[in-house]
Order: C-alpha cells, then sequence, then structure tokens
C-alpha cells in the first residue's frame, strides 16, 4: 500500500466558516504541538445556496483569510508549513460562477465536496445532524439522496478544477436510516476511476473514527482506490483546534489491516 504522509493535516477549518471554534492561529498551534509538519486549511465555499444559516465563507471572509494566512506562513516557516485551500462545495445551478471564484486566489488544494441538495425553492444540508434536516431527507427517500448525491460528486469531477475529494461517503452520516446499496457502491466506484483518471486525490477523513469506529471511506472503497493508483491524503476535517491531527496516529495500524483484509476496529 502506498505511504500516507501523516505528518500533513491535510483538511482543517476556523471560525471563519461560522461553524467551527478557534482563531487560525490556535489551529497553527495545534499543529506545531502535535509535531505536524504541514497543515493546510480547506475552508468551505459555497454559492447560490439557500439554507437557513451560512456555514461557509463571504467573499469579505476569504479576504480575511488570506491576509491572516500569509502572516502565518511568515510567522511560523520555522516550524510548520501552513497551506490556504479551499473546499469547494459543488452547486450544479452554479459552475461557471465557481470556476470564476476560484481563478481569484492561489489555491495550495482545492478539495472537492457536496453538501447541500437542492429541493424545489431550498437546499438540504446532507452532512447536517440538525433534526429538521434528517426529517426532510427521510420523507424524501435517503437511498434516493444518496444516489443523486454520487451522481453529483462524479459530474463535479468533470466540471471543477479538484485536486482532492473529500469525505466521499459522508453523506447523511448521522441518518439513522443510512445504508449503501449496491448502486451507490457501483457509482462510488465510478468515481474511483475518475479520480485515478484525473490524477486527483481521495482523502482519507479520520473525522469518521468519531462516527463509525474509521474513517471516511471505508476499508473497500480505500483497496479499490490503491488497485487504481489513487493518491491517498490524510485529513482531519478539524473544527476545532484540539482535532487537528485527530487518530492519525491509528491510521498505520488500520492501513496495514487493510493489506490483510482484517480491517482495524
Amino acid at each position: 500500500m502506498t505511504p500516507l504522509d501523516l505528518k500533513t493535516d491535510g483538511h482543517v477549518h476556523s471560525c471563519l466558516c461560522h461553524h467551527a471554534v478557534g482563531e487560525m492561529e490556535d489551529y497553527v498551534l495545534a499543529a506545531c504541538d502535535k509535531g505536524l509538519e504541514r497543515l493546510i486549511f480547506l475552508e468551505h465555499f459555497e454559492i447560490g445556496i439557500r439554507y437557513f444559516e451560512t456555514t461557509w465563507l463571504t467573499a469579505a471572509d476569504f479576504e480575511v483569510y488570506f491576509t491572516t494566512g500569509r502572516a502565518l506562513q511568515r510567522k511560523y516557516r520555522d516550524r510548520v508549513d501552513i497551506g490556504l485551500g479551499v473546499e469547494v462545495g459543488y452547486n450544479p445551478e452554479k459552475v461557471a460562477e465557481t470556476i470564476a471564484f476560484l481563478r481569484q486566489y492561489d489555491w495550495d488544494r482545492i478539495g472537492l465536496s457536496y453538501h447541500f441538495l437542492r429541493h424545489e425553492d431550498e437546499h438540504l444540508n446532507l452532512l447536517s445532524r440538525k433534526t429538521e434536516n434528517m426529517a426532510k431527507c427521510s420523507s424524501l427517500g435517503v437511498k434516493e439522496i444518496l444516489r443523486a448525491y454520487f451522481e453529483g460528486l462524479r459530474q463535479a469531477l468533470g466540471q471543477l478544477p479538484a485536486t482532492v475529494l473529500c469525505h466521499l461517503d459522508a453523506a447523511l452520516r448521522h441518518h439513522p436510516e443510512i445504508m449503501f446499496d449496491n448502486d451507490h457502491k457501483q457509482l462510488m466506484e465510478a468515481i474511483l476511476v475518475e479520480l485515478a483518471a484525473k490524477d486527483i486525490a481521495l482523502e482519507i477523513n479520520t473525522s469518521g473514527f468519531d462516527h463509525r469506529q474509521q474513517p471516511y471511506p471505508p476499508p473497500w472503497l480505500i483497496r479499490q482506490a490503491q488497485e487504481l493508483g489513487v493518491k491517498l491524503v490524510a485529513g482531519s476535517d478539524a473544527h476545532r483546534p484540539q482535532d487537528v491531527g485527530r487518530y492519525f496516529d491509528r491510521l498505520p495500524m488500520y492501513l496495514l489491516s487493510l493489506e490483510s483484509g482484517q480491517p482495524h476496529g
């Protein structure tokens, strides 16, 4: 199995995204304390989303993000390498606008995700644990929503200039009816083929350990990604400074267990 860089946390957020806590510098200090060599902020970008709260950066927030980030890069250049990236939420109705935004900055990483699915005149947050979100997903059908999610991700890979695909199977992770059928698995496999063809990395997102005792994506998908030559990168998806590099210490044994066909619990 291809070695995984465990000295780099490639997916952290800060209070700028409006649903995380802690300033950017707090995350940098946490990375230093944990002996990381590189930390990549992957702040949220969404456009055209009709939702009852803002869980992404505004245009003004991104200006602050880069001004603060550049200052931190200079201040901590001898201790940790700081990357300034973006987690782009796919909106099929706003592809041109998304590409135009991405061209405004020089990104160290572009992560692709799909958080919001349109339903009539509003959007559902597919990664939310809020009761109202899960109730709507139940009424619309979890199986159908998951299919739309994976089909959308595959479509996004052909439209947006991503370098990493984030938390592939994390949609509806809080929903009690979550279950992937053969159609979903075939769509995930097709996504891996797209990643290999476009040289886009697959994220091993360690926040999954908190939800299901293993990262996103599942073991069988990681094995297939390796067989296809897809690069793997690690990310904590930290929304608190103390979550930087979380569970990275579990990954060596976990990945070793995948080689033997017996996933580590």
